[in-house]
């Protein structure tokens, strides 16, 4: 009898209802995966270029800007130790989450619709690609203005010597503002797809949408204006393209029975 069923009739859930113990066995599955990519990752990235390369490719935009024969400081004993194994492990977490964000594609699949897919795996890469090019923008370009602009205005009385741990938080403040900012065409879609709010509405909300960037990045940003306009500009262009894609996915993610009214 399903089998006779026209496909274009049915948007049935692809696999069948499974126990709650199931999906708890699975979870742990795909968490396991998910943290053995990572321990893949960060057992490489300590052999080469290792944690201290990692720290030095880190710090360089800083470096790069501090007085001649001045370098970073560390003030507790074991900073020199932990600290760039923190972030050997931040990397390897960013360069294993493509793998990371399919194992939740893949425990959550079987639950969706097939016009749900449509949208959810779009998404989970578009959102991966978005949040690495905001943590590269914010290191490649507003790291070196920011650095220079604040050493510009050093009396040259002081002698900066930024501790290890300190710059360790304000790179991972920075790069989760960034990355998190670029995710802006990813909330505009997902709001505007679940009907929470209409396309009309989001550009009319475009001039109050520029205000509350500006003060998202006086919030976020450290005190100086190049960052501050490194952050909000590029969130009110990725607004205007959030826009343009909500259009699009709504268009070709809609259910079955919707395209039916529709026509």
């Amino acid at each position: 009898m399903s089998q006779n069923t026209p496909h274009k009739d049915r948007d049935e859930l692809e696999g069948t209802e499974q126990p709650f113990v199931s999906h708890l066995i699975e979870l742990r599955d795909r968490l396991i995966r998910a943290v053995i990519a990572i321990g893949v990752v960060f057992g490489a990235l300590f052999f080469w270029p290792g944690p201290a390369g990692l720290y030095d490719l880190l710090a360089a935009p800083l470096v790069a800007h501090l007085p001649e024969g001045s370098t970073l400081i560390a003030t507790n004993v074991i900073s020199p130790f932990i600290v760039p194994l923190k972030i050997t492990l931040m990397a390897a977490f960013l360069i294993a989450l493509p793998v990371v964000l399919y194992q939740v594609w893949a425990f959550v699949a079987p639950g969706l619709y097939t016009h749900e897919k449509k949208l959810v795996l779009p998404l989970v890469i578009s959102s991966t690609l978005l949040f690495l090019i905001g943590v590269a923008f914010c290191y490649f370009f507003v790291f070196g203005k920011v650095f220079s602009f604040i050493q510009s205005f050093a009396p040259k009385s002081i002698t900066a010597a930024p501790d290890i741990e300190a710059y360790l938080s304000f790179v991972l403040t920075m790069f989760l503002a960034f990355g998190l900012a670029f995710e802006v065409p990813i909330v505009v879609v997902v709001l505007a797809r679940l009907g929470m709010v209409s396309i009309e509405k989001l550009k009319a909300f475009r001039s109050y949408f520029i205000v509350v960037a500006f003060i998202i990045a006086a919030v976020v940003t450290p005190p100086d204006v190049i960052s501050q306009l490194a952050l909000a500009i590029p969130m009110c262009l990725l607004y205007e393209v959030g826009i343009w894609a909500a259009q699009i996915f709504i268009k070709h993610t809609r259910a079955p029975d919707a395209e039916e009214d529709t026509a």
